[in-house]
């Protein structure tokens, strides 16, 4: 039974990483627009969510028909340590250098994912860095972590309060009215086609 469920988060986070992680990818494709939606969900059926945004806004989003769903477990910047594969959204500090908006660990087996540094839509002039952890988080000069991507280093704070999380199983029976949802989907000329959904689960909401 544990190898089954350790076989199932894997698969998750093998989805997960792929539609939160390749923005780069999508980029070059001319027949995906790529969009992220944050937000509650207000009602949901077999093939769409009806979602309402962080922006206010009240849509529905179709359910591709190869459609998977995941969600977030807390971990602790404790758990963070050399060699992990992470995914830090940041934005640029006043002072030089940038401030971690959320973490994101990924298990030994998903490293190397979407790997890079680039924009991202979290706030405004956020980036997303996936990169593998080189220095464990340190208590001087504040918490930061140094990470390397495609032979380049950069270094995060992790400022007090930062959402670390790890993926975990969820099942479309998480996707009750009222939970919270990060969605991957693309823009389709009769609205909005999901293939993944993060869902808060046990308290804990995607930070993403």
């Amino acid at each position: 039974m544990k190898t089954f469920l350790l076989i199932k988060v894997l698969g998750l986070t093998s989805i997960v990483s792929a539609a939160i992680l390749s923005a780069p990818a999508y980029a070059e494709d001319k027949k995906a627009v790529p969009i992220h939606i944050r937000g509650s969900i207000v009602s949901s059926a077999a093939s769409k969510l009806t979602v309402k945004t962080r922006e206010g806004e009240t849509v529905d989003v179709a359910l591709a028909a190869d459609w998977k769903v995941a969600a977030v477990a807390d971990a602790k910047i404790t758990d963070i340590k050399p060699g992990d594969f992470v995914g830090i959204a940041s934005l640029p500090k006043a002072g030089g250098g940038d401030g971690a908006l959320e973490v994101l660990i990924f298990p030994p087996a998903m490293k190397g994912t979407g790997e890079g540094s680039y924009g991202w839509d979290l706030k405004p002039e956020s980036s997303m860095t996936n990169a593998t952890v080189a220095d464990a988080v340190k208590d001087v000069d504040g918490r930061t972590v140094t990470v390397t991507y495609h032979g380049k280093e950069k270094k995060i704070a992790i400022p007090d309060g930062t959402p670390v999380v790890t993926i975990a199983a969820a099942s479309k029976d998480d996707l009750v009215s009222g939970a919270v949802v990060f969605i991957t989907a693309e823009k389709s000329a009769t609205g909005s086609i999901a293939h993944q959904v993060v869902v808060g689960k046990n308290g804990v909401v995607p930070p993403m």
